[in-house]
């Protein structure tokens, strides 16, 4: 659910910067660059909405060299009730079968969440058993706290892939 959200605000930023693309766009400039700059970190970690509009504008900032037509976003949520756990764990599931297909070079894995250590975990379960090399020419962009870069970077570091990380 949170994965498809983030998506769809992916698309809509993705939609309103293009947006800026016809005649007028000198004069629409400088309100995008506004609206941009006023994005903030949310205080409220259940408010998926204003998660997804933030950390859309980061992906936004963050795709150059990805190739394919979107990325792939998760959104770990940070609850800590049985039902948020379950949420962590279909999301574990499915990224796990991911990894053990395999991504196509060019193409974009996006993990964010209100809490950055429960993000790291699911990050590291996940691409645990990929096979050394298997994600190369991969970007895969993790938006969480300096304190777990190291770790998540250490775990991502035998695929292959192109890692990039944004402070939160």
């Amino acid at each position: 659910m949170y994965k498809y959200a983030l998506l769809a605000a992916l698309a809509l930023t993705g939609s309103l910067a293009l947006t800026g693309c016809g005649n007028n766009a000198d004069e629409n400039a400088p309100q995008a660059s506004e609206q941009a700059a006023q994005v903030t970190k949310p205080t409220d970690p259940n408010d998926a909405k204003a998660w997804n509009t933030y950390l859309g504008s980061i992906v936004q900032k963050n795709m150059q060299g990805m190739t394919a037509d979107r990325p792939y976003p998760y959104l770990v949520n940070a609850g800590d009730t049985e039902e948020d756990a379950a949420k962590r764990q279909r999301q574990l599931d499915n990224v796990t079968d991911t990894v053990a297909r395999g991504v196509l070079p060019g193409n974009m894995l996006v993990f964010a969440g209100p809490d950055s250590a429960k993000t790291a975990d699911l990050i590291i379960a996940a691409f645990k058993d990929a096979k050394p090399g298997s994600f190369k020419d991969v970007i895969i962009l993790y938006i969480g706290d300096q304190a777990d870069q190291e770790r998540v970077t250490t775990a991502l570091q035998p695929t292959g892939a192109t890692v990039r990380f944004v402070a939160m």
